[in-house]
């Protein structure tokens, strides 16, 4: 992916034994044709996975499967002038990499205006620039704000939009997906007055008697519901899915998560691989109160149905607010906020209806909790309901489950939950964990103290609020540095061999599909990439810089550099 400059950071986003695999390679001369390889990869070092056979030199793909993983020599006779072969001479070759959570259908810059910039002054004249090419009295949405990256050092309000836009209500959304700045406009369409209470579960934020503009959780939903809204078209959702799917790919992920699916967001994924330009596989999570859970639960759909490129996950909830916008639900204050312990959505007994609800109708449960308060609130609603479960282990999951103690990684461990924490996290976003304080850092994003209690932690990028990019999600986990240097929680600290593994068998096992990727090995799907060097022979503060030269899925290249 090239150097990561401080420009490009401030704009980005069952085993099969060996003999078994070959036993008819030795005789590959005379063999039908059928039982020949459709593409071979030689000459590099192949990072299997697979615990009997971790490192070989060679793959051969049939189809959509690996044939074969072994020598040179042996892969080589299960070749055929129709083969198409590879050479890797000085490559390293991995799994195809996994996100467990993301948010890839980003359509919405498609119809608001990217703030994604460094200056007040530019978002003001961006937002601007919108306003004028907006309907009177439509709303202004401008997307990818974030807080913490302003050259100002201090964040964007509601006399900064004003000033530029008087006549539309403006919604400015921060990355992360859990707060917003608006404008008076947007007040007064809301019907929001200085008298008006903060809302369960949300906050109006006020100064000196007045909005500072900042709206947070549930104090967001006046402003969605008010108002005339720009719309996306099925074909803009469609082409969000096939630009999503072709960057990820570029990045070496073969599978990921949509981690709140709507029905047009299904719909989406859908076309793209209806018109032939999907390039991952997708774990589609519905969202807890969308239109298409209700309707897959109606037609008797459950988590798992579905194919090897779109298949039902979990169903998902949000219990509390965000890390890096600094809204999660802790049982200690904000670092110079004594008063700010930050925001549930969510309280007990709406958790318990949720994952009974859910249970009840076939799926497993994924839900967002955040800060310790609201890991406990959500291991209550799962201990509860695994106490009459018969059966294999349902696998819930702790979206996010970022900061941890004792206690709570012993009862994440006797549940059989898997915690999904942010994986880029830690050096993509190092300027907000000073709200966090250095104490509390050494338990957040808690990958060793995961591993250590024996718990099989997903990778989990949670793109858009962070970067999806693998180089970066194992160097940021092997390092704990943020991209100026700065280490933060190095007690986390874990190898490149458990990064790599957490990024590739973790994920597969976090979608219940261990059995057919994650790991190189004869029979599972043929999802694979080639990098221009071993993430463990580099230096730990360069693995972001190593290239992405091929990625494959299912035996079909998706991107080549």
């Amino acid at each position: 992916m090239g150097r990561y400059t401080r420009r490009k950071f401030l704009g980005s986003s069952a085993a099969v034994p060996l003999g078994l695999g070959l036993a008819a390679a030795a005789s590959a001369q005379g063999r039908p044709a059928t039982d020949m390889a459709d593409m071979i990869v030689t000459g590099g070092k192949v990072l299997t996975m697979d615990p009997w056979q971790p490192t070989v030199e060679a793959l051969a793909i049939q189809g959509d499967r690996i044939l074969a993983a072994g020598s040179n020599e042996d892969i080589v006779r299960l070749a055929n002038a129709s083969t198409t072969r590879i050479d890797a001479t000085g490559m390293t070759v991995t799994p195809g990499f996994i996100d467990s959570h993301s948010h890839p259908l980003f359509a919405e810059e498609a119809i608001g205006v990217n703030v994604n910039l460094r200056r007040i002054d530019d978002v003001k004249t961006a937002l601007a620039g919108k306003a004028a090419q907006t309907p009177p009295g439509h709303w202004v949405r401008g997307v990818m704000y974030d807080d913490t990256k302003f050259e100002d050092e201090r964040p964007l309000n509601r006399n900064d939009i004003d000033e530029v836009v008087r006549d539309h209500p403006v919604y400015v959304g921060h990355r992360g997906g859990h707060t917003g700045v608006v404008n008076s406009k947007a007040f007064e369409v809301a019907g929001i007055t200085m008298d008006t209470p903060d809302p369960e579960g949300g906050k109006f934020y006020r100064e000196n008697g007045e909005f500072t503009g900042k709206v947070a959780e549930h104090a967001r939903t006046p402003f969605f519901e008010s108002g005339v809204w720009p719309v996306m078209d099925r074909s803009v959702r469609q082409e969000s899915a096939t630009i999503a799917s072709k960057n990820m790919a570029a990045a070496g992920l073969t599978s990921t998560t949509e981690a709140y699916g709507s029905k047009d967001d299904m719909i989406a994924y859908q076309d793209a691989r209806d018109a032939d330009e999907l390039y991952f596989r997708i774990s589609f999570m519905p969202g807890g109160n969308s239109k298409v859970y209700e309707g897959l639960k109606t037609a008797g759909i459950r988590s798992g149905f579905g194919d090897n490129m779109i298949r039902i996950g979990a169903v998902k909830y949000a219990a509390d607010g965000s890390a890096s916008e600094r809204t999660m639900s802790m049982s200690t204050p904000y670092a110079g906020k004594p008063d700010d312990y930050g925001i549930l959505t969510m309280n007990q007994e709406q958790i318990d209806d949720a994952v009974d609800d859910a249970v009840a109708h076939g799926f497993r449960v994924g839900i967002h909790a955040n800060g310790d308060v609201a890991i406990d609130m959500v291991l209550n609603a799962y201990e509860r309901v695994l106490k009459n479960h018969t059966g294999p282990n349902p696998r819930h999951r702790i979206e996010h489950c970022s900061l941890v103690n004792e206690r709570i990684l012993q009862r994440i461990k006797a549940a059989g939950v898997v915690p999904a924490p942010f994986y880029t996290y830690a050096y993509f976003h190092g300027n907000k964990w000073v709200d966090y304080g250095e104490e509390k850092m050494e338990t957040m994003f808690a990958h060793r103290s995961f591993l250590d209690a024996g718990i099989p932690v997903a990778p989990a990028s949670d793109y858009t609020p962070g970067p999806y990019e693998p180089m970066m999600a194992i160097q940021s986990m092997v390092t704990r540095k943020d991209v100026r240097g700065r280490v933060w929680g190095p007690s986390q600290r874990i190898s490149v061999t458990e990064a790599m593994r957490i990024c590739t068998m973790h994920g597969a096992y976090a979608s219940f599909e261990e059995n057919i990727k994650g790991s190189l090995e004869a029979g599972k799907l043929a999802d694979f990439v080639i990098l221009e060097n071993d993430p463990h022979d580099v230096d730990p503060d360069s693995i972001v810089d190593i290239k992405i030269v091929r990625t494959v899925l299912g035996g079909r290249t998706t991107y080549e550099a």
